[in-house]
């Protein structure tokens, strides 16, 4: 016999155990033995038919809930020898123990405080932390460029109608449940609001270059709406802080990444969606010369195992108003399937597999470099002219052609954003910018805030000129 989530023994009763009670009502109920010790054996209790009496009514008054109080008689060498045994079952609503709130989690009796605290009380009121409503916001304070963005997505992916799509502002937003009476929600406020840390502390994402674990070579931050950092960290990643690796098949250039895009975005997807933006911390990213690490300050759900979340499982998202917005604009899927698309698609590349282990209050995804690990690193078809197969970038883009390069990969990219992926001042790339556009090489359409860039076809990314 072992101590497990539904069973605690204790040698005597003392009044300090109704923490425990408490712990078994707020999870999934479980029983008290009072008078076996620590190993199992029964060793009897003092003035059995006493608390017989007394534990169901201290239990009513003290935590608002009633349970079963049974006394057993010990069989065997330990004959003659009376245990309470305290049923508990588990409650739909919080329970509270003198104003402190307990969780009984594996063998162990939690207090739960803070962001904890909070998840589990929305949780037990049937509410999710991003379905809360936030005061003092209108749908006019969120950015028509995140909303527009968000309406190209959507369309695009099929999973809102046009008749939805070209709805107000307002009506888009209730569609999407982001909204409760005249409040909008912590999501809405999230995917649209064009500075959300203002309202969450640590809501971006944070992105450095080591060395080592002591040294830090460089970094950067990226702010703003959940599409916006999805996208800007991808770009910011492969433009700054990832060792391209060229290589020609025929004629055709290929550009190869120690992280495939694919794995790498639904990396970054997962750590944004799945996040607990009441604990105030922010997504790190790690690169280091032989692998990249995020950390997503997020928990598993809960009784969930690492082992159920490595293998086959059913959608349970962090945020699911939140994951709602992004499944809709096609980012997405809907059935728990992010890591098995990870894993596939570091398949597909031949690479190694990240690891993902939950640690320091978040979730880790590792993934390491090919070479780093001594795996193969496949050679690319070979080219008909006397040149290197494989060749790394050498040589940086000037900032016109990096300014190109990256418009031809996000044209809804601003030059702000741009500036912070080249590691270039913002008054730099607008200079650059407009002489791109008086040449006629780039040209942006539609309003400031929700236009996008078109790129020439012509334009030949190498030096950012017409050939």
């Amino acid at each position: 016999m072992k101590e497990n989530q539904h069973t605690e023994w204790k040698e005597g009763w003392r009044d300090d155990y109704l923490r425990w009670i408490c712990g078994f009502a707020n999870a999934e109920g479980g029983t008290l033995v009072i008078g076996r010790n620590d190993g199992g054996k029964v060793v009897g209790v003092k003035d059995a038919a006493r608390l017989l009496e007394d534990l169901p009514n201290k239990v009513r008054d003290v935590l608002g809930i009633m349970v079963d109080v049974n006394l057993n008689t010990e069989a065997g060498l330990a004959a003659g020898l009376d245990y309470l045994e305290i049923v508990v079952p588990a409650y739909s609503n919080p329970i509270s123990c003198r104003g402190e709130y307990y969780y009984r989690s594996g063998s162990t009796n939690q207090m739960l405080k803070g962001a904890a605290l909070d998840r589990f009380l929305l949780r037990k009121h049937g509410r999710t932390w991003d379905s809360v409503p936030v005061p003092h916001v209108a749908v006019s304070d969120l950015d028509a460029k995140a909303l527009a963005y968000f309406r190209r997505q959507a369309l695009n992916s099929g999973r809102l109608s046009s008749e939805i799509l070209g709805e107000a502002d307002a009506q888009l937003i209730d569609k999407l449940h982001l909204s409760e009476g005249r409040y909008l929600t912590r999501a809405a406020v999230l995917l649209f609001h064009p500075d959300a840390e203002t309202f969450f502390t640590g809501a971006y994402v944070k992105i450095g270059f080591f060395d080592n674990n002591v040294d830090l070579r460089y970094q950067d931050e990226v702010h703003g709406d959940l599409f916006t950092q999805v996208n800007q960290t991808i770009d910011v990643l492969h433009a700054k802080y990832l060792k391209g690796w060229i290589s020609y098949q025929g004629l055709q250039r290929i550009e190869t990444y120690p992280v495939p895009e694919a794995a790498l975005r639904e990396a970054v997807l997962n750590a944004v969606v799945h996040k607990d933006y009441a604990i105030g911390a922010t997504i790190q990213i790690s690169v280091y010369p032989d692998k990249l690490m995020i950390w997503n300050p997020g928990q598993l759900p809960p009784d969930w195992t690492m082992a159920r979340l490595l293998g086959k499982h059913s959608s349970l998202p962090f945020n699911p108003d939140v994951a709602n917005a992004f499944f809709r604009a096609g980012k997405i899927e809907s059935w728990g399937r992010g890591i098995e698309r990870i894993q596939k698609a570091c398949q597909l590349a031949k690479v190694p597999e990240p690891e993902i282990r939950l640690d320091h209050g978040g979730l880790w995804v590792t993934f390491y470099f090919a070479d780093s690990t001594g795996a193969p690193v496949e050679t690319p078809v070979e080219t008909p002219v006397e040149t290197p197969v494989e060749t790394p970038v050498e040589k940086p883009l000037k900032t016109p052609a990096r300014i190109i390069q990256m418009l031809r990969q996000n044209p809804e990219l601003t030059l702000a954003a741009i500036a912070l992926a080249i590691d270039k001042s913002t008054s730099a790339v607008e200079r650059a910018a407009a002489k791109l556009v008086q040449s006629g090489q780039i040209r942006h359409v539609g309003p400031t805030k929700a236009g996008h860039w078109e790129v020439g076809s012509h334009i030949d990314t190498q030096t950012g000129t017409k050939p």
